[in-house]
């Protein structure tokens, strides 16, 4: 249940995306304001783990339902097998956004608070669970990397999109 946790954690993590956009405000001081856009239309499509143990395939495949919901499932394939599967739904609700991370036998999403957006890199958090407690994702040229961790152990991921 934990190792899918992480998966979870991290397909959520590659979900967060934003965009920083500069506007000028003019008043009597001159003042410049950031607009941040925030969007995970980046992470839609279909994303294989590159650094998956041997035996086993991971996937994450991401949807854009809306604006403010991208919807996502996280599995992993060991001898034609699916080992674990998770569902993960990135909304935004006030002008926060949220991950929900659901696995087939739970009744209810654990829920990770955003934390941290910056332009191509993302923290959502929960300090009331072990592991993870944080989860960062970033790009790094056509790769999604991620990492999901607590104060004492961190996990990596590294994703490429596929057809």
């Amino acid at each position: 249940m934990k190792k899918s946790l992480f998966f979870l954690i991290t397909i959520f993590v590659l979900s967060c995306n934003q965009n920083s956009k500069t506007n000028q405000t003019e008043n009597s001081q001159t003042e410049s304001k950031t607009e941040t856009t925030e969007n995970f239309d980046w992470l839609t499509g279909k994303w294989k783990r590159l650094n998956e143990e041997a035996g086993k395939e991971s996937f994450e495949n991401w949807d854009k339902i809306s604006a403010t919901e991208y919807s996502g499932i996280g599995f992993t394939i060991q001898k034609g097998d699916t080992v674990s599967q998770e569902k993960m739904n990135i909304i935004e609700k006030d002008g926060k956004w949220t991950l929900l991370v659901k696995m087939p036998n739970e009744k209810e999403p654990t829920k990770f608070k955003n934390a941290e957006l910056k332009n191509n890199e993302f923290v959502f958090v929960n300090d009331s669970i072990d592991f993870p407690k944080k989860v960062k994702y970033w790009i790094e040229g056509e790769k999604i990397k991620a990492t999901v961790s607590n104060e004492k152990m961190e996990i990596p991921f590294e994703f490429e999109k596929i057809n």
